[in-house]
């Protein structure tokens, strides 16, 4: 499962990153996270409000910080 971070680098994008790292590690699941910088990918992948998170290539979330267990929920429905 590969669990993709968008943004600069802000605090809301490391807040999201850090969110998601304690998602997986609750989970024991099997995960990648891959940091999206790139303002031009970002667009390409249709996300228009940072931090944005998506997985699998799945948008799930953009312009807020999901909490740990709503992240949670989306990486158990991928399994």
């Amino acid at each position: 499962m590969e669990i993709e971070i968008y943004g600069t680098g802000c605090g809301n994008c490391q807040a999201l990153e850090n969110n998601a790292k304690k998602a997986i590690k609750e989970l024991n699941a099997d995960a990648e996270i891959v940091k999206i910088q790139e303002i031009d990918k970002m667009f390409e992948a249709g996300i228009t409000g940072t931090p944005g998170l998506a997985i699998d290539g799945e948008i799930k979330s953009m312009g807020r910080i999901p909490p740990v267990d709503e992240i949670k929920k989306w990486i158990e429905s991928k399994k």
